[in-house]
């Protein structure tokens, strides 16, 4: 039997403890792990391996293909092509030289600008006379035609002449395998800021045009691609190294002979006074006249692809037979290059898979022409690492504050925000953002918190039904683990009713049993009493030998707590009727004798401490309090006044439609100084409404106030009328009570 001054507790057990200190640690675990991601995010972003570039890439790709450049439909660059066609009409390749000074030669009088041979013409023409006249000891008969022959110009000099009638700008390529110096560029360089050969594309050496070629063109560039790692070529550089020399590509000499400038400004980092935190940043710009190109770091431009479109071309045969229209190439830059399958010059673009490659030079003149550039910030990776930052942070710090759903929503709106920002900027300037590695890396960390708040909210939800499960019942238990925040812990106040339930003469009913019969007896009675509880919502605090002691209204929330209580009191009771009942048949059918069993309920109600009370190595989910121990005093009073149920005067008040009868209106329980009302429940609402209990309470009224009178017949009057109208009712017996009383009148009496 619980005592004055005892608190109701029930103990967490070790594995308990373990999740609660788990549930201590978890906020820095959830910092941890989020600060985790985001970093792996970044040093990824940093180092930008090939996967990671590789995404970026491909959303660039895909907003080219869904905007790509409008080609100008005068196309101010022509390609003169070596397709199928051209070697079917005039042969295998390679031509001899001699046809393309031809081609040259009719280019310039159609007016055309200027012309760039996408080619490397660095050995002499095997079709030349010289060059046929060293092959006579293969075929003496042809002796006298071949000295004939070597008395006419090499066909290297027939183009060299043939490039003297318009600017030509011949192709060079950088060598990684030869140390060769190319000679000087024609083009000269005006340079602001940091040296561009630091950061453009370097090779050990070159591979150039026959020196007589070399002479006569109006500039040699470079030819060289640099792709990505997929083999999709998204820029084209506009300066190279080669062996220490800095050199302009084919596509930015056609543009500079064309204009008729003779100088290139170059602009790197540092070349506006400002360096970018004292980092050398690259090349930023290239100059050719007005016109202003903007580069990436190392020297290239961004190419802003047009659709493929056949007018932009004309095949080389036509030009020899002089079937083309001379209009068509009055004033424009023209390329001269193969888009023969067995030539080998076929390139990958963002829009196509397969393009010839001087197409892509061209276009990128096209582009120059134009200023329709595609332009990489230099604060672009910057600003994606600072949303990647700013936007993980803000998702991770919602999951922690308002769970999941709003983190998605907060994160989602983010999300869009960043990628509609990316293509408007796209769409409208050309600037190239990357939305996706951000937004992924936003995701991941979105992915971890949540994944981190589930394991918590299982956990919670593990820990609350293992915490709960025998004390409270199983659809307590699943509200709690569905909101276990309903579970404050740590201590709060709160009303909450108390239940203090004891067995009578336990001493006398256990007397002869051993322990192993006393421990059935007491499972067997105790199991119903204990499902009435969890039944009507309560909470069982402990079990403490033949006593049981439950409360209502913690730690799931319940406004009715005390009817909940009266209700799940009177419960027991008649579970008490129906356990005698079996106990006295089975007796009967044995032959032994039946001993009833009687237990006397406490209820009251007031305000409690209710939370974990201990240590960090042990501790409880205790009530404490006055109401408490007041509770456990009605109780003991249940053997004074034999009424089964008794309750406090604040129960009695908070259950106002339950049937009770005041039994004192200034008790005085032991150890308490306080007096306390005390009224005996006798039955539920229906009881309370009956018409028997309107005579039963009119009885009993008369019947204290025959007491207070000291008019013991008149007294003992009503407590005969009292017993009549409590049999009429199907309520619990008042024999207890009126005993009570009667024995007080016997006893003045003598």
């Amino acid at each position: 039997m619980l005592t004055a001054g005892a608190k109701a507790s029930f103990a967490f057990d070790g594995e308990q403890l373990s999740n609660n200190v788990m549930t201590f640690i978890r906020p820095p675990l959830h910092l941890v792990v989020t600060a985790a991601v985001l970093a792996l995010a970044l040093a990824l972003r940093i180092f930008d391996p090939s996967p990671v570039a590789r995404l970026r890439l491909s959303i660039f790709d895909s907003y080219l293909n869904l905007k790509p450049r409008e080609a100008d439909p005068s196309f101010p660059v022509r390609i003169v092509d070596i397709d199928e066609a051209s070697l079917a009409k005039v042969g295998q390749w390679p031509w001899p030289r001699s046809e393309l000074a031809r081609i040259i030669e009719r280019l310039a009088d159609a007016g055309a600008k200027t012309v760039a041979i996408d080619l490397i013409l660095a050995e002499p023409d095997r079709l030349s006379p010289e060059s046929l006249s060293r092959q006579v000891h293969l075929r003496s008969e042809l002796a006298p035609i071949v000295a004939e022959l070597a008395t006419l110009p090499s066909n290297d000099a027939v183009l060299a002449r043939a490039m003297t009638r318009i600017p030509v700008v011949l192709g060079i390529a950088g060598d990684a395998s030869s140390a060769r110096k190319p000679r000087p560029p024609k083009a000269s360089f005006a340079i602001a800021g940091d040296d561009p050969r630091l950061f453009v594309p370097a090779f050990a050496g070159a591979i150039e045009p026959l020196p007589v070629l070399a002479e006569a063109s109006a500039a040699n560039g470079a030819v060289n691609w640099l792709p990505a790692a997929d083999q999709i070529v998204r820029q084209v550089p506009l300066l190279v190294s080669l062996h220490d020399t800095l050199v302009p590509t084919l596509s930015l000499e056609a543009l500079r002979t064309g204009m008729g400038e003779t100088t290139a400004f170059v602009r790197a980092s540092g070349g506006s006074g400002v360096r970018a935190f004292g980092q050398q940043t690259g090349v930023e710009t290239v100059r050719v006249g007005d016109i202003v190109l903007p580069t990436a770091g190392d020297g290239q431009l961004w190419l802003n692809f047009a659709r493929h479109d056949p007018r932009r071309s004309v095949s080389a045969h036509k030009i020899l037979d002089g079937t083309f229209d001379p209009k068509d190439f009055a004033g424009r830059h023209i390329l001269i290059g193969a888009s023969a399958t067995g030539l080998l010059d076929l390139r990958a673009t963002p829009l196509a898979a397969s393009v010839p490659g001087v197409e892509v030079h061209a276009q990128a003149i096209e582009q120059m022409l134009s200023g329709e550039h595609l332009i990489r910030p230099a604060l672009a990776t910057g600003a994606e690492i600072l949303f990647l930052l700013a936007a993980g942070a803000l998702v991770a710090g919602l999951i922690r504050r308002s769970g999941p759903l709003m983190a998605a929503a907060i994160g989602a709106v983010a999300i869009a925000s960043v990628s509609a920002g990316s293509w408007i900027a796209f769409a409208k300037a050309g600037l190239l953002f990357d939305p996706v590695y951000p937004a992924l890396s936003v995701l991941a960390v979105y992915l971890a918190g949540s994944l981190l708040s589930f394991i918590k909210t299982e956990t919670d939800r593990i820990r609350v039904k293992r915490a709960f499960g025998h004390y409270l019942a199983a659809p307590l238990v699943e509200e709690l683990a569905a909101d276990p925040s309903r579970l404050k812990l740590g201590g709060e106040t709160r009303d909450v009713t108390l239940l203090f339930a004891d067995v009578r003469g336990f001493s006398r009913l256990s007397e002869g049993m051993d322990a192993e019969t006393l421990i059935r007896f007491v499972n067997r009675l105790f199991t119903p009493l204990s499902e009435t509880i969890l039944d009507h919502r309560g909470t069982i605090d402990k079990f403490m030998g033949d006593a049981v002691m439950a409360f209502w209204n913690a730690p799931i929330l319940e406004p009715a707590h005390a009817a909940s209580a009266c209700r799940a009191a009177l419960a027991m009771q008649a579970e008490m009727d129906r356990l005698n009942r079996e106990d006295a048949a089975q007796k009967a059918a044995a032959g032994e004798p039946h001993r009833p069993i009687r237990i006397g309920i406490g209820l009251n109600t007031g305000p409690c401490c209710v939370g974990n009370v201990g240590s960090p190595q042990r501790f409880d989910y205790s009530v404490l309090g006055d109401a408490v121990n007041v509770a456990s005093r009605i109780e003991d009073t249940t053997k004074i006044y034999g009424a089964p149920i008794i309750a406090g005067e604040r129960t009695a008040k908070e259950a106002a439609g339950f049937a009770f009868l005041e039994i004192e209106t200034a008790a005085r329980l032991r150890g308490k100084e306080r007096p306390e009302r005390l009224f005996a429940l006798i039955g539920d609402e229906a009881v309370a409404t009956a018409p028997g209990f309107a005579t039963l309470s009119k009885h009993y009224a008369a019947l204290q106030s025959a007491l207070n009178d000291k008019n013991w017949k008149a007294a003992a009057t009503e407590i005969d009328a009292c017993r009549t109208a409590a049999r009429e009712l199907t309520a619990l017996p008042l024999d207890g009570l009126l005993d009570y009383y009667a024995a007080g009148i016997s006893r003045t009496n003598d």
